[in-house]
């Protein structure tokens, strides 16, 4: 690669005397002062590979009303070596609608494979065998956009599987803890059990928006996702009868504790299920990624 090179890479990929022209999310903006007193704009760009400082000494001020933090923006200019580190001199910056721009460019991924992930949610809602929450779970896995949507988001915005696809690796991680203690505890309902657990978290589906950063939908600020799950699962029972409909949304609406349910106490041992192995694989996914915390 020679200097005169202008090249679309990761942030990982940049090196010191290379040409930058690509697009990445601003994930810091600062107007700081030179010792001399003048402007200059001090950027933290990221991609999914990483991230990397950029920073721009003529123009700032007119160059920062151009964007804000946490749009994305598409930069040139050329990487520098400063303090042993790669920075990127801009000499231009301008923000980028985000409709036509993949998020899985900008955002952390999954490192699981979503096809093997998506495989498996299909196999667990076979081993379902009531003919009314097989119907609701079919019908919601031949819904082509939601199960795009349950591919893409995560689960939490910054706590446990905060990133693309994470939705999608916590449901099937839930959804196999519930098959394996219905044999330990054979008197439960799997059939219940299993089917909440796929559909406990299905609001997370509309609960986000996409861009630089994972920020949150208009209808996930004012519902949340339980109630938004509630919402879809209602609207697709079909032929459910209302008892089952009810225990599933009985178990939905508690995962996170009993506190949604009349009188704060769960109604079913299934609920309760549930509720401890939900807490469970976001207990330890997020030790793992966060620290034990002690």
């Amino acid at each position: 690669m020679n200097s005169a090179d202008t090249t679309v890479v990761s942030i990982s990929g940049l090196r010191p005397g290379q040409e930058v022209n690509g697009v990445f999310a601003c994930v810091r903006k600062d107007r700081l002062f030179t010792r001399s007193g003048a402007p200059y704009l001090a950027l933290e760009l990221r991609d999914r590979s990483g991230v990397i400082e950029a920073r721009a000494f003529r123009d700032a001020d007119v160059l920062a009303g151009r964007f804000d933090r946490g749009e994305l923006v598409r930069v040139s200019g050329r990487v520098e070596r400063f303090r042993e580190q790669p920075v990127v001199e801009m000499v231009d910056i301008a923000r980028v609608e985000p409709s036509g721009a993949d998020p899985a460019s900008f955002l952390p991924v999954a490192y699981r494979d979503l096809d093997e992930l998506d495989g498996f949610l299909e196999h667990l809602g076979g081993e379902v065998c009531d003919r009314g929450y097989r119907g609701l779970l079919d019908r919601l896995l031949a819904d082509d956009a939601l199960r795009a949507a349950w591919r893409q988001a995560p689960c939490t915005r910054s706590g446990h599987h905060a990133y693309l696809g994470g939705l999608l690796e916590h449901t099937v991680a839930v959804a196999t803890l519930a098959v394996e203690v219905c044999q330990l505890h054979p008197r439960l309902n799997q059939d219940l059990l299993l089917s909440a657990a796929i559909v406990h978290d299905l609001g997370r589906t509309r609960e986000f928006v996409y861009g630089a950063e994972i920020g949150v939908s208009e209808e996930g600020r004012l519902l949340g996702h339980l109630v938004i799950g509630e919402r879809m699962i209602s609207e697709r029972a079909g032929g459910l009868d209302e008892e089952r409909l009810l225990a599933l949304l009985h178990c939905v609406l508690c995962h996170h504790g009993a506190t949604a349910a009349p009188g704060g106490r769960f109604a079913s041992v299934e609920a309760l299920t549930l509720y401890r192995l939900n807490g469970l694989d976001a207990g330890v996914k997020g030790a793992f990624e966060h620290g034990l915390g002690l």
